[in-house]
This record gives C-alpha cells, structure tokens and sequence, in this order.
C-alpha cells in the first residue's frame, strides 16, 4: 500500500506593502489582522517556505520531507531519468495585487544555478481571477527594444515606454517565460504556477519611495544581463480544448497547465500522467475521488495528489472551474 495520498497543504501567507484582503474575500482564506496579505503560497518546497500537510496520517509533516523520502510515489513515471529532483520542482500561489508591482524579470535555471545561493530558474504563468476596470498586465518588450533603449529610458526614469501593456479579462492566462519583463498592475486576482523558484529582479518600480522617502532597491545590472531581448509583445494565450471540458492553457518544458471547466453534474477523469497532480479550485467546489480517499476542495483550496494515486476523477456537484498542473 503507498505511503503517500492525496494531500492538503496548509497555506502561506505572505505580507508585502502591494497586498490585500482579497485572498480572504475573494477566496476564503483564513488571513489574520493586517491590510498587505499579498500571496497565498499553496504548495511549496523552498528554503524560504515550506507546505505542510494538514489531512491524514503525515499531517505535520513537509512537503519537501515527503517528496525526499518517497520520490517513487511522488514523481512515478515524472522522475527526469530516474533522478529525483532536490527540491519539489513546481510553487503554487495566489495574488492579490492592490498595487502595481514592480518590473521584474526572473533568471532561467542556467543563470538561476551562478547565483548565491543558487535557484530555480522561474517560468511562471498567471490566470487571472478578477480584474478591476482599466488593469493591466505589462509583459514583454515593445516591439524593436534592445538593451540601449531599456538602458536609456530607465536613466530618464520612463521604463513604462519599453513595455507592452493590455488589459486583460477574467479567465486570460498569460505565460511568462524567464527572461520575460513584467509587471502586475493594481486592481489583480491572480493563480500562479511557476518553478520552486523565489529569485526576482527589480527592474523598476515607477520612481516610488518608501515610507522613510528612499526607493526600493533595484538590481538593474542583472536585470538587463538576464532580459530576453527577443522577447516582445506577450497576449493572452488561447486555449486549446482537449475534451470532457478541459483545456490546455499552457505547455512547456517546466510544466503542463490545464483548467477544467465542468458544469453542474458534470465529471471529469484525469489521465494517469505518470506523475503528480497539483489541482485547485478558482470557481465553485469540486469532489476528488480516487483510489486512495475521496476530499472536497471549495473555492481557493488546493490538493497534491501524488504520482501513486491512481483513478482520480473529478465531480463538479453544482459547477466548478478547477485549475490542474503537472510536469510535461
């Protein structure tokens, strides 16, 4: 009998000055006092947080724990030639952006590996949740920018001219490779799902300071040395239907993004994948089933299901949109 089934995690909270309470009205999460609650981290497996599971016979126990102790049960057939990963190589969260984040850009694992300490590389890709009139996502380089330009505009203090901006509606998924710019604007409710990667680069935060009057830290060197300079104008990406009401949003080589959009009554069998199953519920609730448990996951709440668990199904009961990643 596997060791392993399907798990609940324990949320972390994460306060930064862009946050919110949205996590709490939007979704239900259990925030304390405090109006910044930014990001809800969901499942994952990183020096600078750690899930830990609430159901079962290894609750109290941490994800990075498990995936080390039983990586056969964890990965199955995902294990990248027969080698398990150091750490549980994909972070699920949340985000509630009151504020417009800074320009950002992230490292592939190449570079990601130079640093000190090393990390991750972190491609990511976002589903938006709610979106007040006239937000925007800034991703990727107007069309014909190369170094010199983001150079010279940040010395004038007007990056904004460089970036492409839109804003999206609920429902767009926006894949961000690392090397890509890119910003959050206020009025967001995010998913997303990115490599177990924590490394960020300031590029720009729109001439802000802070409360003592002095700006953010930038790290604009190795911002512009990580910049993907032939990446330009990023859209929304279009989903692609594969059948019994899911779709495909993203494929990569970090990860497969999938939304599962079931009406009321409606199931759903996932594909024995060879590997683990992260799903989370964006609208409605949905019941699990599988051959190890059945668990019920209302709005906001996540569960991994590791690469043991066989028969898993999904039964929408009054509708539900559930969110299902995995590695490719």
């Amino acid at each position: 009998m596997p060791t392993l089934y399907p798990l609940r995690l324990e949320p972390l909270f994460q306060q930064y000055l862009w946050g919110g309470r949205r996590l709490a009205s939007l979704l239900g999460k259990p925030l304390g006092q405090g109006d910044t609650y930014a990001e809800s981290w969901e499942v994952v497996d990183h020096r600078d947080g750690q899930s830990r599971v609430l159901n079962g016979p290894l609750a109290g126990q941490t994800l990075g724990e498990l995936a080390r102790r039983y990586p056969a049960e964890m990965y199955g057939a995902g294990l990248s030639g027969g080698e398990a990963p150091d750490r549980f190589p994909l972070l699920l969260k949340y985000l509630d952006a009151q504020k417009t984040l800074s320009v950002q850009v992230h490292p592939n694992d190449a570079q990601g590996a130079k640093l000190d300490p090393p990390d991750l590389g972190k491609t990511e890709a976002w589903l938006v949740l709610a979106a007040e009139p006239g937000a925007k996502i800034y991703a990727g380089l107007s069309a014909g920018v190369d170094r010199a330009a983001i150079a010279a505009a940040l010395a004038e203090g007007e990056c904004e001219r460089c970036l492409h901006a839109f804003e999206p509606a609920v429902g767009d998924c926006v894949f961000i490779p690392a090397g890509t710019v890119h910003a959050l604007g206020e009025g967001l409710v995010i998913a997303e799902i990115q490599q177990a990667s924590n490394t960020t680069f300031r590029l720009f935060d729109w001439n802000r300071l802070e409360k003592d009057g002095k700006p953010r830290p930038l790290h604009v060197e190795a911002s512009l040395d990580t910049i993907d300079y032939q990446r330009g104008p990023v859209a929304p990406q279009i989903p692609q239907p594969l059948g019994e009401g899911s779709e495909r949003l993203v494929e990569c080589d970090k990860f497969i993004f999938d939304r599962w959009r079931l009406s009321a009554g409606q199931g759903g069998v996932l594909s024995d994948a060879g590997g683990f199953r992260i799903l989370t519920v964006v609208e409605g609730e949905v019941t699990v089933r599988s051959d190890d448990g059945v668990e019920t996951l209302g709005l906001g709440q996540t569960l991994l299901a590791p690469a043991c668990c066989s028969g898993l199904t999904l039964d929408a009961g009054t509708g539900a949109t559930v969110l299902d990643m995995r590695l490719p």
